[in-house]
């Protein structure tokens, strides 16, 4: 389905875009029809050989991939703003003689809106911000930060370096343990002698503990899973960990392979969710699946903290995640659970984010009051 999205849609978009761009005011007595359906086709050309060659390798196919990824994105943007157009003027019906002005106006609107959702994913991933009562957490834990932080999707556009960066941000918040919540990588290993040294940088005495998305399925998952773990990351695959005396991480292993086989998410928990040990339980499950959070709050757990969504990544998607996770974004009560589902603090696709950056999450945890 994704391919026919990527080869199909995108090569509609495209002429669509260069058939309506061509007709702007500033370009329609400037630039011959000849050269400009030449240049389109090439430009068409590339992207379907960036979209066949892919966008993890880290040698030389990483351009034609990253362009083929971006250009998919912009073109998006541009069809809704030209489409906006061709409406007002009813598709050239009406409005004949303002019809090429508004379609300047569109198209270059399209590209800032283009430059602004790039700008968006590059950035600095922001800091949001939770504070959450877990009602059998110690006094002596009141006060516990974790950093969470989701979909990093490290690989072709994200390496090491951009690691790094986000590791300062959260050493920053003097986290008492980072929990990973999946999408780590793109699909393959990382495969870089720099990842497991960026990683031992994190600063969290309660240690480092990750759980695995549907991402490091796509590739060689063992392998990924033994270069974070050379970092100093602990991966709770269907498991538990007592970080503190009272406080209980539980991870489950990704369900997006058991929904994609029509499972119910659900049987996946129940049993690691009943062995856990007793004290204020957090659950790890990359995908906020709504069974999955309701088995968790029937259960017990106190917070379930989650990724995947993206928020959409690029509006209006978000709409259309939110018909399949009704949870998209932010913080939730589910009967007396807490659930928060993180934006991610990478990107998937495009290197694009409309309307909000990525984020890292810190979570400030409460004991009850006296």
């Amino acid at each position: 389905m994704f391919s026919i999205i990527l080869y199909v849609v995108g090569s509609l978009m495209h002429f669509y875009v260069a058939d309506r761009v061509r007709r702007a005011a500033f370009l329609r007595e400037r630039v011959r029809p000849g050269p400009w359906w030449l240049g389109a086709v090439l430009v068409w050309l590339v992207y379907i050989a960036g979209v066949r060659i892919g966008d993890e390798a880290l040698d030389w196919r990483w351009w034609p991939g990253q362009f083929a990824m971006t250009w998919l994105g912009l073109l998006f943007v541009m069809t809704m703003c030209l489409l906006v157009a061709d409406v007002l003027t009813g598709f050239g019906l009406w409005l004949r003689r303002h019809r090429p002005a508004l379609i300047g106006i569109a198209a270059m609107a399209g590209l800032a809106i283009g430059a602004f959702g790039i700008w968006q994913a590059v950035r600095a991933p922001r800091v949001i911000e939770y504070e959450v009562m877990l009602d059998e957490l110690p006094r002596a834990l009141d006060g516990t930060v974790l950093a969470m932080v989701a979909d990093l999707h490290l690989g072709a556009q994200r390496g090491p370096e951009w690691l790094a960066a986000r590791v300062e941000q959260i050493n920053a918040l003097s986290p008492d343990a980072v929990v990973m919540v999946g999408d780590q990588v793109e699909g393959e290993p990382v495969r870089s002698e720099l990842l497991p040294a960026v990683l031992q940088r994190l600063q969290a005495p309660l240690g480092v503990w990750a759980v695995t998305g549907n991402h490091e399925f796509y590739g060689d998952v063992a392998e990924t899973l033994a270069e974070f773990e050379a970092g100093g990351v602990g991966w709770l695959r269907d498991g538990h960990a007592t970080i503190a005396p009272g406080l209980v991480l539980t991870g489950i292993d990704d369900v997006g392979r058991a929904m994609r086989r029509g499972d119910d998410p659900a049987r996946a928990v129940e049993p690691v969710l009943a062995t856990r040990p007793d004290g204020a339980s957090i659950l790890l499950a990359h995908i906020p699946a709504l069974p999955v959070v309701e088995q968790a709050s029937r259960q017990g757990v106190d917070l379930m903290l989650s990724g995947h969504t993206h928020d959409g990544q690029i509006w209006p998607f978000n709409h259309a995640v939110k018909t399949r996770f009704p949870l998209v974004v932010g913080e939730y009560r589910v009967g007396a659970m807490t659930l928060i589902v993180s934006r991610g603090a990478g990107s998937w696709g495009p290197r694009m984010r409309l309307w909000k950056a990525g984020e890292i999450v810190k979570l400030t945890l409460r004991s009850p009051r006296p």
